[in-house]
């Protein structure tokens, strides 16, 4: 037994099949309901999708070919006997209204405001495609006799164009009648071509386990033969041989450490030698020469000392206090100071 569907239709005790002749009757409303709103002005509304790629004209945007739209269909003519229908429906992007009927003269859509079409259509023209016959023409070639030898004669032309293309891809195809054949040579190949990798595989897998290698290895060229021939290649050393290199280096290298040496290293030192001459003569030159004096009548032996006597048992000893009180870098290039000794002088006299 079949399914049986339960429409759960209400009809009301005052429903007169006779007088309303259907629920819709009754209610006095459309089957298609608010589809059928604009009815009376003979606009019905459907769901219409976009037959090719458009271009709004009021947001300029790019809708697709596929795109629904709730449109309004009206018919605005006939084609003989074929209806035209036009559908108005309004852009999801702006508020623009577009419009679109048939064609069916050429099978296809026209736009008639609010959009411009993206064209992407084949010309069969164009492209040397063999054209249907229009059905004006097809009405003079059966009843003019004149046009119908003139359009032969056309027909031969093109024939004559046309026929080595013709026969090249009829050669082309007969090539792939015998499909045994090809299957054969196809394998043969294969088996061919296979066996040559193999081998090539072979070798480098013996290379590679060879020299402990694990990366893919590029097929020879005459270059690189060349280039390997050209080259000579030598053993490393051994670890005897390294470890008695290194002895030799360390007993031929200096024990002391000499300073690391810099280019401006030279220079630096000259420098410090010049400011230190500099700094002599500017100290003899603050002392004035009263303390020069000083120092060359103290080195004078002719010259009698007040403090004979001292200076008698203390000779020994003043040339070491000279020593110790002379201070080590103020030093004049002839060896003697310029810090005057006061042991001899009036005031250590009267001590």
């Amino acid at each position: 037994m079949g399914e049986r569907k339960g429409t759960n239709k209400y009809y009301p005790p005052d429903f007169n099949p006779a007088k309303h002749g259907s629920l819709n009757g009754y209610h006095k409303t459309h089957a298609l309901r608010e589809r059928a709103r604009k009815l009376s002005q003979g606009i019905l509304i459907i769901r219409f999708e976009m037959p090719y790629n458009i271009w709004c004209d009021g947001c300029k945007n790019h809708i697709g070919m596929g795109v629904r739209y709730n449109a309004e269909k009206k018919k605005v003519g006939n084609y003989f006997s074929t209806p035209i229908y036009r559908f108005r429906m309004k852009c999801h992007l702006c508020i623009n209204y577009i419009e679109m009927q048939t064609d069916p003269a050429a099978c296809d859509y026209v736009i008639v405001s609010g959009a411009n079409r993206k064209e992407e259509r084949w010309d069969m023209a164009e492209n040397e495609q063999i054209l249907t016959t229009e059905r004006e023409e097809k009405e003079k070639l059966e009843t003019d006799a004149m046009f119908k030898l003139d359009h032969g004669g056309k027909d031969k032309e093109k024939l004559a164009k046309a026929l080595p293309s013709l026969v090249e891809l009829q050669d082309y195809q007969a090539g792939w009648k015998d499909d045994f054949q090809l299957n054969s040579s196809l394998r043969r190949k294969f088996r061919t071509e296979k066996k040559v990798m193999t081998e090539k595989e072979a070798k480098d897998d013996a290379v590679r386990a060879r020299t402990n290698l694990s990366i893919p290895l590029l097929p020879e060229r005459d270059e690189d033969k060349r280039l390997a021939a050209l080259l000579s290649y030598q053993t490393p050393d051994s670890y005897d041989d390294k470890q008695r290199s290194k002895r030799r280096e360390i007993s031929s290298r200096s024990w002391f450490i000499s300073p690391p040496t810099t280019p401006g290293g030279a220079a630096r030192g000259l420098l410090h030698k010049l400011s230190l001459q500099g700094k002599d003569a500017a100290v003899a030159k603050a002392l004035g020469p009263s303390h020069n004096q000083l120092i060359r009548r103290k080195s004078d032996p002719g010259e009698p000392s007040r403090g004979g006597r001292r200076q008698e048992a203390s000779g020994s000893s003043e040339e070491e206090r000279e020593a110790a009180t002379r201070p080590q870098d103020c030093e004049t290039s002839s060896g003697s100071s310029l810090v005057p000794n006061y042991s001899d002088s009036d005031s250590d006299h009267g001590h």
